[in-house]
């Protein structure tokens, strides 16, 4: 899949959740519910990255070459970032899944139950 492809779908995802809208603040896209963000995503000619929140998946998502903690301190949250170029291969669904968590990570337990459970 193109970066453009996984930006595609990344974005889309994000946006179908409840209640969710994508703001604009340092020249990256960040999704957020109620006002909390769950996704980072910014694109350039070098690649792709994004940020998520992974309390339960966090420890198996860094074992990737394209994953690290998060900087400014989120990654002692449950943050990681992905980065990746052209090059890089991952499962798609593998990052739907971790978006899936940082959502109901992030937002109010009443608009995660009105989710299908995952």
């Amino acid at each position: 899949m193109s970066l453009a492809a996984l930006e595609t779908r990344l974005r889309a995802a994000a946006l179908a959740y409840p209640e969710t809208h994508e703001d604009h603040p340092w020249g990256e896209s960040a999704f957020k519910v109620r006002g909390k963000v769950f996704l980072f995503l910014f694109r350039n000619d070098e690649g792709i990255s994004f940020s998520m929140k992974l309390p339960a998946s966090r420890e198996f998502a860094l074992i990737w070459d394209f994953t690290a903690p998060t900087g400014y301190g989120l990654g002692k949250s449950g943050w990681i970032t992905c980065k990746l170029d052209a090059k890089t291969e991952v499962d798609p669904d593998l990052l739907l899944g971790w978006l899936d968590e940082s959502y109901r990570t992030v937002a109010p337990k009443k608009l995660v139950a009105t989710l299908p459970s995952s």
